[in-house]
């Protein structure tokens, strides 16, 4: 018989010097850092026993334990999120690792338990994945907005910016659009961010594609509530108009 893994770890990679937004995990929401509504969603997690934030900042550490959060120092050389979170793992105890991106102060916590689940029940799982069911023409042939194609095990085929399934008759139809939030086990973990990039990540700048070009699965996880990434100021005015309304302010 399996033992289940032990414990779950949400991971918040979080990077101050990012091209399109410097500064990003740090401004300000209603007075609060961005980062904090990440942290504070991943806190309300059933599953998770533990919350890290990765950074390279000190000026996000210092933000981090000033609201009672952990932060850890990553290397100034960690090239993605993935290696970010994989040298943070390396450090924890816990078994399944879930990597929360710092700039998604809107995820819900049920999202981040249905993504650490599959991993806790079921010992051929060894990443996971949220993606939400849609049905918005618009949305669908957006190059912005990452849909995903699955299996009947609910393992992935391919992710594309390209509009799929693509409905020959129809012009579109149901989809699924993916939720940048990934599961692993943390040996699992480890082989990922070894990987060499490969020719559809780089077609698509799309990392995860580089797992499945080498023959690994990713399961994927339909969950019922979408999430807004902060990439742009531009991004930023609306997440702060969703915030700031559910709040009532």
């Amino acid at each position: 018989m399996s033992i289940p893994p032990k414990g779950v770890a949400v991971v918040i990679p979080a990077r101050y010097a990012s091209t399109r937004f410097p500064g990003k995990p740090l401004v300000q929401i209603d007075g609060r850092p961005m980062i904090w509504y990440v942290w504070e969603k991943a806190r309300k997690s059933r599953l998770a026993s533990r919350v890290v934030v990765a950074t390279d900042d000190l000026r996000i550490v210092e933000a981090v334990r000033g609201f009672g959060g952990e932060a850890r120092m990553t290397s100034p050389a960690c090239a993605s999120g993935t290696d970010r979170v994989a040298e943070t793992a390396r450090g924890l105890a816990e078994e399944v690792i879930v990597n929360l991106q710092g700039d998604e102060p809107m995820m819900h916590p049920s999202v981040i338990d249905a993504v650490a689940a599959p991993l806790l029940s079921d010992p051929a799982v060894s990443m996971t994945t949220a993606a939400l069911p849609r049905e918005d023409p618009e949305e669908f042939l957006s190059p912005s907005v990452v849909k995903v194609v699955t299996d009947d095990r609910g393992d992935a085929l391919y992710f594309s910016r390209s509009p799929i399934p693509h409905y020959r008759d129809a012009g579109t139809g149901r989809y699924r659009k993916h939720l940048g939030i990934y599961g692993y086990r943390k040996d699992f973990l480890f082989t990922v961010a070894a990987l060499p990039p490969a020719a559809l990540e780089e077609a698509e700048r799309l990392e995860q594609l580089r797992v499945l070009q080498n023959g690994y699965k990713i399961r994927v996880v339909d969950v019922e509530f979408d999430s807004v990434g902060v990439d742009t100021p531009e991004d930023l005015i609306a997440v702060k108009e969703r915030l700031c309304g559910r709040n009532g302010r």
